[in-house]
Order: C-alpha cells, then structure tokens, then sequence
C-alpha cells in the first residue's frame, strides 16, 4: 500500500498491520514469492501455518469479529407481520364474513339444503341417463348387428381353419 505524499507503508502478510520504512521482515519463499511481516511473531505464526482468523491480535481476526468498529450501531428493526382479510374467488370478504357469523344451526341446515339439491340432481341425471341407455339398447335389438370393440375398429378377423 502506498502513503500519500510519504514512503512506503507496507502491510504484513500476517497480522494486516502498517509497516513503516525501516521496519519490518521480508520472506521469500522458494517460488520467488515474498511475504512482508511486521515482526519476528507473525514471521514464526505464519511459517507455522496459523490461520490468523483465528489469532485474536490480528487485523483479520477484529474485522471477523467486529471489534473497534466506532460507527454507532443501529438496532435491527422487527418487522411486524401484518394480516390480511382477503376475499377467495368466487366469494366476496363480506359474504364469507356473513357466512361465518352465521349461528352453528343455520349453517347446519343450509348445508342439509344443499346436500338435498345434490342427491336430487344425481337422481335425475342418473334416470336420464338410463332411459338414454334403454333407448340406445331398443335400437340394437331391432336388426342391427352387434361388433366388438376391435371388430368396430377395424381389426382383422381370423378364420377358423376347416381343414387339417
């Protein structure tokens, strides 16, 4: 890192901390990689291989940790979850609050009503369908001939072999 209008500051490979010109030890590593500490210490924690995330005198330990941070910290705001009355579809908020206000009895008869409406529906579609049903079945026994599923389709009808 260079000073503004000054010398050299480095930074050390170890602890993050300035080195000022005259100070400071330089390792060069046999890839032709060199390393600048700021003392004898993070020289010999570095060599070590320590993990100075770990070392708490470290820049990068205090930068992890937070510590020495002057900025005044702003408490974390909760958000309040907030409900929401919504109308589904088909139905509108004021007739499902209606229908929940309804009494318990009410409901109850309501629901017998409509149950009611229900089975009579099915029972006249049911009787429609079977005087369909019969109809169509008149009509077959009048002369027309019966064919299966295959033969209707199309599929190849095999012969009975006559001789051996």
């Amino acid at each position: 890192m260079r000073g503004i209008g000054r010398s050299w500051i480095e930074i050390c490979a170890f602890s993050g901390a300035k080195i000022y010109p005259g100070k400071g030890k330089i390792y060069v590593r046999i890839d032709n990689r060199s390393f600048r500490f700021v003392n004898g210490k993070a020289e010999s924690l570095f060599l070590q291989r320590k993990n100075p995330r770990k070392i708490s005198w470290t820049v990068l330990f205090r930068r992890m940790h937070k510590k020495g941070i002057s900025e005044e910290v702003t408490k974390k705001r909760t958000r309040r979850t907030v409900k929401h009355q919504r109308a589904v579809v088909g139905a509108s908020w004021e007739a499902i609050r209606a229908k929940r206000n309804q009494k318990p009895e009410v409901r109850a008869a309501a629901r017998a009503a409509a149950l009611r409406d229900g089975k009579e529906k099915k029972k006249a579609s049911d009787a429609t369908k079977k005087s369909e049903k019969a109809k169509s079945a008149t009509a077959a026994a009048r002369g027309q001939p019966k064919f299966s599923k295959q033969g209707a389709k199309g599929a190849k009808v095999s012969i009975a072999n006559t001789s051996r």
